[in-house]
């Protein structure tokens, strides 16, 4: 039987692509509303929108345009120093979550623009003008606005914030609109500002105006990765892949994914029982995060739940010594680290098969991945129990198991990829390919010994089946991201990709994937393309198995986030092939097609070879006819392709687009009804 090409085990499965490419490029398949993260009191202001305490939903829900301010509850005075409070309340918030770092970074430089405005008001105290006070009223409004969003960036959850990092987009537009509302028209001469004032404002409103009509894109690496996790079927998901997502999200410590658990017990709190769909969703990326990281602790409902052998003693008070600092659990089988630090046997195994070397509690490298039995942590843990009446059941020990012997057997094996004997070689190829499934002491070992570039002189070797295994193992050291650094640096690359063009159909579709875990580097998406590797990964598109396919478009989609790979894509051919994906329903790739069209259709340069109007009729036939999701992608593509060629959305609009955007903006996907929505702003401007 053909082995999976992915062979992580538990370390790092492959996942499964035929759920789509779509997640979150087309959309994730939930709504997630902006649910207070943290309550904010604030005493009440004359142009407050929300009469009421404000939470962090206030920042990111649409606010309800209410009547502009009528009257003055405050004096002039009052209200110039309202502002400058607002201000400073804004401006005190200097750390923000990454995924809106930069935004934030940006609204306060606009802050701090206005903020001279505001001062030289206060200095001359003019007697406001109507005009001029319901301006500074809308502007106070602004602030409000502005702090609300810097507090959810600066405390709230990561994944929820990244998951809906659109939605947060345009409550940043929504900020500046505001404020350009308020400072566009400003009486300036009425109350005195001065000129060197005056021509600094006018510039900010004149380029609030032009920073509206920009359009921001998103970050597609990120949003792949969320698609790969969360569109799988069979709940799998490569760890390379859960590696990136947490370390671009900073949430790869202990301390990190403590806090972020809090931050989401607060949403779910706020939310009170609302939206339990995107809230599971939430708490499948934060428990993903926790497994890779060796953290057991699920239940962020609540309380942390309480094992079955306390359901009987809950005021038990238990020694803290007894507890593993990963699972919070007493701990049947307590091993010491290179840091003489005592874990669970369970828990740290799958901290450290994550790929991990460092100790979770102090951050210390680890000189070594032994684990040593720690037998007198043991007895006194069942010499507890027993005093206390506490049924558990102890682990045993692993001694000197049958996979530490044949960890020492790795040193021969990689001397026998060098014998003049086949056979020899192709034994020990098999056997690595093995070994280095199972475990990264595993791997470490293999690298240690010379394995690496071993294994890479026998990827060219003539021999199909020393090809498919030596491929394999690489596939499986890949694992790693100093392992990738490696096995590019040491010339597999452009022998790969032999074998992707000639090798046999196991080889060629364990080669795609190689190169799909390889090109989680960015050095590698670019060395991938330039030694011509799109090219053959087309073809396998084009004409290999279902699985082979499904691996070529996992790894088509993550080198064309490369720029010059999606004109080599397009020179090999792809258009025509995604074309014929999308018109074979029993392949079932409509969506991974559609998210690889979007991603060609966000450069201008690739637009003219994708948007022809036999296309744009493919597209309304997908969103007539096509599952939710199908309709999502195919929403999200001709969105791309009309707001730039408004040629492409009068001939949709011909094939009788308008029919079907009504109903998906009030019953299709939460995306789905956002991109709807937009297209029915367009097309009244096309038509």
């Amino acid at each position: 039987m053909t082995e999976h090409p992915l062979e992580f085990s538990s370390a790092c499965e492959k996942p499964s692509f035929s759920s789509s490419l779509s997640l979150h490029l087309c959309s994730p398949p939930f709504a997630i509303p902006w649910g207070g993260i943290q309550r904010i009191h604030r005493p009440m202001l004359p142009w407050s929108i929300f009469p009421r305490s404000a939470s962090v939903s206030d920042a990111a829900e649409p606010e309800a345009e209410t009547s502009e301010p009528s009257g003055r509850e405050l004096s002039d005075e009052a209200l110039v120093e309202e502002l400058l409070t607002a201000v400073a309340s804004a401006r005190s918030f200097q750390e923000f979550r990454r995924s809106q770092r930069k935004e934030c970074f940006g609204l306060l430089r606009w802050l701090q623009l206005v903020l001279p405005l505001i001062q030289e008001i206060r200095e001359i105290a003019p007697s406001l003008t109507d005009d001029a006070y319901r301006r500074l009223a809308i502007l106070g409004r602004a602030f409000q606005a502005a702090r609300r969003l810097l507090r959810c960036c600066h405390d709230g959850s990561k994944i929820f914030l990244a998951l809906e990092s659109e939605a947060v987009l345009g409550r940043f537009r929504a900020v500046y609109d505001k404020m350009n509302l308020a400072l566009d028209g400003m009486p300036y001469s009425e109350i005195g500002i001065s000129d060197e004032v005056k021509e600094q404002v006018e510039l900010i409103s004149a380029q609030l105006k032009r920073s509206k009509k920009r359009t921001d894109t998103q970050d597609m690496e990120l949003s792949m990765d969320f698609m790969m996790i969360l569109q799988n079927e069979d709940g799998n998901a490569d760890r390379a892949i859960l590696e990136r997502l947490a370390k671009k999200l900073e949430l790869q410590s202990l301390a990190d994914l403590r806090a972020e658990t809090m931050a989401i017990k607060k949403l779910i709190n706020e939310r009170n029982g609302q939206q339990p769909e995107s809230t599971k969703h939430i708490i499948e990326l934060l428990n993903k995060f926790k497994e890779i990281a060796g953290i057991d602790e699920k239940n962020i409902l609540g309380d942390v739940s309480i094992p079955k052998y306390l359901e009987k003693c809950p005021s038990l008070m238990i020694p803290n010594d007894f507890l593993c600092p990963i699972s919070l659990e007493i701990m049947t089988d307590p091993v010491i680290i290179a840091s003489g630090r005592t874990y669970e046997r369970r828990s740290i195994q799958k901290w450290l098969d994550a790929g991990q070397r460092t100790c979770p509690k102090t951050q210390q490298p680890l000189a070594h991945l032994s684990l040593a039995p720690n037998f007198a942590l043991k007895n006194l843990i069942l010499q507890w129990c027993e005093k206390n009446k506490v049924e558990i059941q102890m682990g045993e020990s692993e001694p000197a198991t049958e996979q530490e012997e044949r960890k020492e057997d790795i040193p021969s094996l990689v001397k026998d990829l060098s014998s003049v004997h086949l056979d020899v070689q192709r034994k020990a190829a098999k056997k690595i390919r093995i070994l280095s499934k199972e475990n990264p002491e595993n791997r470490a070992v293999i690298l240690e010994n010379g394995g690496l570039p071993a294994l890479i002189s026998l990827v060219s070797y003539p021999d199909k089946k020393i090809q498919e295994n030596t491929v394999t193992a690489l596939l499986n050291l890949s694992i790693d991201e100093t392992s990738k650094v490696l096995i590019a640096k040491g010339g597999a690359i452009p022998l790969i990709i032999e074998v992707l063009k000639n090798g046999s159909v196991e080889g060629q579709e364990n080669s795609a994937a190689a190169l799909f875990s390889l090109s989680m580097v960015d050095e590698n998406k670019a060395a991938i393309g330039i030694l011509g590797g799109i090219a053959p990964l087309v073809h396998l598109l084009r004409d290999g198995t279902i699985r082979g396919k499904k691996d070529a478009s996992t790894a088509i989609f993550n080198l064309i986030l490369n720029h010059p790979n999606k004109f080599r894509a397009i020179e090999a051919g792809i258009v025509t092939v995604l074309l014929k994906m999308l018109g074979d329903k029993k392949l079932g790739m409509i969506d991974e097609a559609l998210s690889i069209f979007l991603l060609l259709a966000s450069h201008p340069s690739c637009r003219s070879e994708v948007g022809s109007t036999s296309f744009i009729e493919i597209l309304v036939q997908i969103i007539k006819e096509g599952t939710p999701k199908n309709k999502e992608c195919a929403l999200s593509v001709l969105l791309e392709l009309g707001l730039n060629n408004n040629s492409l959305m009068v001939h949709a609009l011909g094939f009788g687009l308008n029919e079907h955007l009504s109903d998906i903006a009030k019953t299709g996907t939460s995306r789905a009804q956002r991109k709807a929505n937009s297209l029915i702003q367009l097309s009244h401007k096309c038509s």
